[in-house]
């Protein structure tokens, strides 16, 4: 579904990412992890069309996308949920999840939209409130149902958890691994190491902008290495 290789990202002359090479398959979570700065959110950036490459090829689902722009990408079938959640505080519930569909038609934007108040209830009766009335959970909830609305192959989630208390964070992770069910592709960014890697399929260590381990998810959780880093063990 998605192939990197090779990437090399720059802000001004400072290289954020050098040289990175990851894969996510069809119906694969998984997961990328790292300490601030190491890249994580670039990476995501890059590979959704909004960050410029400066070297190195991004394939989805067998197509070059690495000078596609973003909206493209998005008619194709990847969608990002950004850091922070950036949903549109004066409109309403329904208005935001409704912007995520702008690529699709009328009839598919209605299923979309039932589809995802099934998923999250909440939502649904709230559906009329402005989004920046709702709790930060229930806006990161938003932020995913809005990315669904638009129908992905590939959803780049990027820190779900940030700034939650644990039992949403709990909540969070349980919505994410229920995406699982469906033919959606998961490439998720988390700084809560333990958990993403606890249900993803596969996982990625990104250092100082490149990938220095890769491995299962379980098989990372096991790895002293990233215990001592990244786990407090």
């Amino acid at each position: 579904m998605l192939r990197v290789r090779g990437l090399h990202c720059r802000y001004g002359r400072i290289p954020a990412l050098k040289g990175v090479d990851v894969d996510v398959s069809a119906g694969e979570l998984v997961a990328l992890v790292g300490a601030n700065g190491a890249g994580k959110s670039t990476l995501l950036r890059a590979v959704s069309g909004v960050q410029p490459v400066a070297a190195g090829r991004v394939e989805f689902d067998g197509e070059d996308a690495t000078r596609m722009p973003a909206a493209q990408r998005v008619q194709r079938g990847m969608v990002h949920v950004p850091e922070g959640r950036q949903v549109f505080g004066p409109l309403s519930v329904e208005d935001n999840l409704l912007l995520g569909a702008y690529a699709r038609g009328r009839a598919q934007r209605a299923a979309s939209l039932e589809r995802v108040y099934a998923m999250f209830p909440a939502m649904k009766s709230r559906r009329h409130h402005p989004a920046g009335t709702l709790s930060g959970g229930q806006q990161q909830m938003l932020a995913i149902g809005r990315a669904l609305m638009g129908r992905p192959r590939l959803l780049l989630l990027d820190e779900p958890s940030m700034g939650l208390a644990p039992r949403l964070v709990a909540e969070i992770f349980a919505c994410v691994q229920s995406l699982r069910t469906t033919d959606v592709a998961i490439f998720l960014v988390d700084q809560n190491a333990r958990a993403a890697l606890r249900i993803a399929d596969r996982g990625y260590v990104l250092e100082t902008g490149r990938v220095v381990l890769a491995g299962g998810g379980a098989e990372l959780l096991a790895n002293p290495e990233v215990q001592a880093a990244y786990l407090g063990l």
